[in-house]
């Protein structure tokens, strides 16, 4: 009953603060934005208590269910907001169900939020749960005061409102119409209308009252009223959308923040604040990736980096450079299982391909750096690979004239050659190998209509019933976690030490650094991206086809295949796809190849 008390005092207060009393006459003001979020906030509380009353007195399966729905859509309603100002209680309201390693702690944090509750109640809920569930409810209501109190405090300005819409719009179709948020009940698609209202009512919050803003307030009410009438997640067509809705949002909320003169935030530094799409060349900034400053990237970098990695000195025999495994032509890789070692015999790893390594927070398989500096060094002096010495390098490359020509237009504030100039050069080469124009690229940007009824088909697969894009994210197709795109993520999958045994691969990954049980058999989740044409796969190369790679996801992963892993993070579950279905998923793949990799 206080409860109620509250709620309704609050809403009372809220309204009271819209209505300003000029004599007998009432004026009537439409809600902040600040304001609409109190009020929402207040909502949201209220249906939580409502969810926790029902766990508390009920065992019935729809009644759980529907409360737990009302109070997940009145979270999907401010979204857009908690995750943009309040990221912290974000993470503990609707943080994804997996333990997260923080690095620098080398400790685990477990989940906490929505997504725990619905592996608790979905998908037959177990009363044992129960006292697990009202812990999170609780915890949940915990992080709701904390978003409370922030609303009440901060200053909301309109530019910040702008980048948050468009992040959310990015949000919306990297993880909501995915299924990442909500992959056991399913109900993504009415969760994205919620949010798509919200976008749009935010947007007519604004005092901005012109023509743009009007469209977009169109565009999410249709794009709102598409998702009602499509709310299956299997069936539903996450390529008209994009297409027709989120990308014309996307580019609208641009429009409006210009026409308005509202200024570009650059708090997301991943990605451009001035593009209309995600899907745009120049989205990424790859200098958001790079320890910092002064290894910004140049052209004159990647002129030198080119060639330094395509020198054989700067092995032990001088008979390897990185060109020897990275082949420019097979897209960075080199089409092995493994390569072999500088002693002849094989090395333990898959070689990836180096195309859009520059946009993920770690390199390697097991993560063990987390920039492409550490990694090109790391590779030049591991005894296995090139067994080479960085000092003796760079007393090598001191001496070459040609050298210091092209180090000096690379670092001119320098007046000599370093050993960080050496990382950087090659580091900045490696970012020059984004070139973002697949087939896909060119379709989903508007500069090509050429995208088969099978390759959508596949797109569809991969992005709903596969579940595909919930471990590698649209658009980068890795495992850098979007909006923010500031965290890459491992998976642990069970790959078989060889193909259609039993054994999985004795391969620990990110196990021998942090050497913690959630980490065995942990692996860097790499980019699709040119998949097509850089067989074989997984960290020992053990599929040689993409046909592989899906049967064994198909089948759910290791365990699904009868592999014993106590610590899978793919659910283990068939995904039940149908040969026509992948078919359309090998077809989409292949849209994914950049121009100069195609036939």
């Amino acid at each position: 009953m206080k409860s109620q008390f509250n709620y309704t005092k609050n809403i009372i207060l809220t309204i009271l603060l819209a209505v300003t009393v000029v004599g007998c006459k009432k004026e009537y003001k439409s809600l902040t934005v600040q304001q609409s979020l109190l009020a929402d906030v207040e909502n949201l509380e209220q249906k939580i208590n409502d969810f926790q009353a029902v766990t508390e007195q009920e065992t019935e399966q729809e009644k759980l269910n529907q409360a737990f729905t009302n109070a997940r859509l009145a979270y999907k309603k401010m979204e857009w907001a908690v995750e943009y100002f309040c990221p912290d209680p974000a993470r503990f309201i609707n943080g994804p169900a997996l333990d997260e390693l923080e690095v620098a702690e080398n400790k685990f944090l477990p989940p906490n939020g929505f997504q725990v509750i619905e592996e608790l109640i979905y998908p037959k809920y177990n009363l044992q749960n129960k006292d697990d569930l009202i812990r999170e409810i609780k915890m949940i209501k915990a992080n709701l005061n904390q978003v409370r109190q922030t609303f009440t405090v901060i200053t909301i300005s309109d530019d910040y409102v702008l980048d948050a819409l468009k992040m959310q719009v990015n949000r919306i179709l990297a993880l909501g119409i995915t299924g990442f948020d909500s992959p056991i009940a399913l109900r993504s698609i009415p969760e994205t209308e919620v949010s798509l209202i919200a976008l749009g009512n935010s947007i007519s919050i604004l005092e901005y009252k012109d023509e743009i803003s009007k469209k977009l307030v169109v565009l999410c009410s249709e794009a709102a009223k598409y998702c009602s009438s499509n709310s299956d997640f299997n069936a539903f067509d996450r390529v008209h959308f994009i297409k027709n809705f989120l990308n014309p949002i996307s580019s609208n909320l641009i429009a409006f923040q210009q026409k308005n003169k509202i200024k570009a935030i650059d708090k997301n530094s991943v990605v451009n604040p001035n593009v209309i799409t995600i899907f745009e060349k120049d989205a990424f900034d790859v200098n958001a990736f790079t320890p910092s400053k002064e290894y910004k990237y140049t052209p004159e970098k990647v002129a030198l980096g080119k060639q330094l990695f395509n020198d054989n000195s700067f092995s032990k025999e001088k008979s390897r450079s990185c060109a020897s495994c990275h082949n420019p032509e097979m897209a960075f890789t080199d089409n092995l299982k493994t390569n072999t070692s500088l002693k002849g015999g094989n090395l333990p790893r898959n070689t990836p391909t180096l195309t859009y390594a520059s946009l993920q927070n770690a390199q390697f398989w097991d993560m063990r750096q987390l920039d492409l500096e550490k990694q090109s060094s790391d590779v030049i002096q591991n005894k296995e690979e090139m067994h080479g010495d960085l000092s003796s390098i760079v007393a090598f490359l001191s001496k070459d004239k040609a050298y210091n020509k092209l180090f000096m237009n690379a670092f001119p504030k320098s007046k000599k050659v370093e050993e960080w100039h050496v990382q950087n050069a090659l580091a900045s080469y490696v970012r020059s190998l984004n070139a973002f124009d697949s087939k896909f690229d060119q379709y989903m940007r508007g500069e090509s209509n050429d995208f088969t009824n099978e390759e959508k088909q596949g797109f569809n697969v991969f992005a709903g019933k596969g579940k595909c894009a919930t471990c590698h994210f649209i658009p980068l197709f890795n495992g850098t976690v979007p909006p923010k795109f500031n965290k890459t993520e491992h998976e642990i999958i069970g790959i078989p030490e060889h193909k259609n045994n039993l054994k999985i691969s004795p391969d620990m990954g990110r196990y021998v650094q942090h050497e913690m049980p959630q980490l065995k058999n942990a692996f860097k989740t790499p980019t699709l991206r040119n998949a097509a044409v850089t067989a074989p796969y997984m960290h020992n190369g053990v599929f040689s086809t993409l046909e592989e790679v899906i049967d064994f996801y198909n089948k759910g992963g290791g365990v699904g295949s009868g592999i014993t892993v106590e610590n899978q993070t793919l659910p283990s579950d068939e995904l039940n796809l149908t040969q026509k279905e992948i078919k359309a998923l090998v077809a989409f793949m292949n849209t994914l190849t950049d121009q100069k990799y195609l036939d």
